[in-house]
């Protein structure tokens, strides 16, 4: 224990992320009139670096068994990282015409990132929240990033509203996990809850009372409301970045909690994740079929895609685990292409986000046309894209489990889905084409491109991606 509380050393990469957020907070302030551009090469170097402190960081426990490094905190640090680096991309060119080009967007991203990798190796409750709320507060003010814009103050305001609701009831679960088993460490309740005579209904309650608190961060129905209006309201690089990273800490949260320490509760809990998966499937295929905002669209779409990944956690199972984290992979990388897709549909000047805004695209943009088919086509989950391999992980760990009904109505929801995605098709190549979209900077061809070729190309090489969420799902299953 001596050794856990002194090493402090497994938190190098987010003690290092932090404080590349601090210097360049300090440049931005000391530079203030150019320092946007700069600064945002400088965050995005400091994601690297980031990444190559976590790929050849040490793995153990700290701060007292509080905060952990492993493979399943790695896996997930590399996946927020990524969608963290991308959504900083997607910013250059958008900030710019948008007149949000200030130094304080990237520190904002990069203390984000922090709270997200801290989520990511927390083993104890009181760091699971510190970790979160360190996300949120950063959230909350990017939300609302254009502040002249009545949109943007609106979805900031809700989310904010909206976020601390959902953190009082995880606050109010904790302190009932706490009183009836004496303890935040996850290791320890996992000890006391081996025995199911354990498991007294306060503390079942206070489960109940911090799934609904996770439930809020991945937009999973009874508690996505905030979802449609803040990512309409948003700006698009903002809401691109809600829609990966943070989903994926969260996501990684659930997980962690509900396998480790509440492994034992599986009876408890199993029904209750079902019933979430069902309902956030459900909503996000059919509350989009009417959507005409491309942004709304994708709100839902992010809810049903959630509900997809849960089905995975209600398995229970390595193979159920390991299913998430592959959806997770392919979920990051076509949305991220989506947004970048959507960034680019700017027409004289000014950003359109209606659906019908896409009619024709196909002859005036044939590249840009074949890149959104391809993210439609994938989150549709037609094979052989990357979208069908997500769902067929988490299909076949339900259907191992015994859950058919589950895995029946995913197919079934997926079929549902698929209308909405091939609307957006149909518009593109069948409709009478509107005028050209604006040209486009090089960094949102970038993003596009290459997170369009990785869900064109997934299925030739899944093989590492499955073998790291293998290996990540493994360390949660001892």
């Amino acid at each position: 224990m001596e050794a856990a509380a002194m090493n402090w050393t497994v938190a190098v990469p987010e003690i290092a992320l932090a404080l590349c957020a601090m210097a360049i907070l300090i440049f931005g302030v000391l530079r203030r009139q150019d320092a946007t551009f700069l600064c945002t090469m400088l965050s995005l170097g400091a994601l690297l670096l980031t990444g190559v402190l976590v790929i050849g960081g040490q793995t153990g426990a700290g701060f007292g068994g509080q905060f952990t490094a492993d493979a399943f905190s790695a896996f997930v640090k590399l996946l927020i990282l990524s969608g963290s680096a991308f959504a900083l991309l997607l910013s250059l060119d958008y900030n710019e015409r948008e007149g949000l080009a200030r130094f304080e967007y990237p520190v904002l991203v990069l203390l984000a990132t922090t709270g997200m990798m801290v989520m990511a190796s927390a083993t104890n409750l009181m760091t699971l929240y510190l970790g979160l709320e360190l996300q949120s507060l950063a959230l909350y003010v990017l939300a609302a990033f254009a502040r002249d814009t009545l949109r943007s103050s609106e979805a900031g305001l809700k989310y904010f509203v909206l976020g601390a609701l959902a953190s009082g009831l995880l606050l109010y679960g904790i302190s009932l996990a706490y009183g009836f088993s004496g303890t935040m460490d996850f290791a320890q309740i996992a000890r006391i809850l081996a025995s199911p005579a354990h498991a007294s209904a306060g503390l079942v309650v206070g489960l109940v009372f911090i799934l609904a608190g996770l439930a809020f961060k991945v937009s999973a129905v009874p508690f996505h409301m905030w979802t449609p209006d803040v990512y309409e309201g948003a700006p698009t690089p903002v809401t691109a970045l809600f829609g990966t990273a943070p989903k994926v800490a969260a996501m990684a949260l659930i997980l962690r909690v509900m396998i480790g320490p509440f492994g034992h509760l599986l009876p408890h809990w199993q029904l209750l994740i079902v019933l979430v998966s069902i309902a956030s499937m459900l909503l996000g295929s059919l509350a989009a079929i009417g959507q005409n905002n491309i942004k709304r669209l994708m709100a839902y779409s992010s809810i049903g895609h959630m509900g997809y990944a849960l089905i995975g956690l209600a398995a229970g199972t390595h193979a159920g685990v390991r299913g998430v984290l592959v959806y997770l992979v392919v979920y990051v990388f076509m949305n991220l292409g989506t947004f970048a897709c959507i960034i680019a549909m700017r027409r004289q000047g000014r950003q359109v986000e209606n659906i019908s805004d896409l009619a024709g695209l196909a002859r005036t943009d044939p590249g840009l046309a074949l890149a959104m088919a391809a993210f439609m086509f994938s989150m549709a989950g037609i094979p052989p894209l990357s979208g069908f391999f997500g769902k067929l992980y988490v299909f076949l760990a339900a259907v191992q489990a015994g859950l058919w009904t589950l895995a029946v109505i995913g197919v079934l929801t997926s079929v549902v889905g698929a209308y909405y995605y091939l609307r957006v098709v149909k518009i593109m190549y069948f409709d009478e084409a509107q005028p050209a979209f604006d040209k486009r900077g090089a960094s949102l061809s970038f993003v596009a491109a290459s997170t369009g070729l990785f869900t064109l190309l997934f299925f030739i090489f899944p093989a590492p991606f499955v073998g790291a969420a293998e290996a990540a799902a493994r360390v949660l299953f001892g």
